[in-house]
């Protein structure tokens, strides 16, 4: 059984967390934000919303700016998962 030093740092850890996700959630609508004002200019322009090759250089950007420990892999996969979510709101 985890002893009270063990129990503490879990509970020291997951306020940190609870921190991290705090100061996220403002940073992904100020992200759905500016992608809304941009599939407007898109409409108007008359462009698709869906750009794939945009999309490869947010990737690509992403991966050779991440230093882990996030892997490629995972790091693409929330990152679609938060471009999806911009894309479908902007249609």
């Amino acid at each position: 059984m985890a002893g009270p030093n063990l129990s503490q740092k879990l509970s020291d850890r997951r306020r940190r967390i609870d921190l991290v996700d705090r100061k996220l959630l403002p940073l992904l609508n100020q992200r759905l934000r500016i992608a809304l004002g941009c599939g407007k200019i898109k409409k108007e322009m008359g462009k698709n919303i869906y750009d794939p090759k945009r999309e490869a250089e947010v990737l690509k950007r992403l991966r050779m700016e991440n230093r882990g420990p996030l892997n490629e892999e995972d790091l693409d996969k929330i990152f679609r998962t938060i471009i999806g979510v911009c894309r479908r709101s902007q249609k």
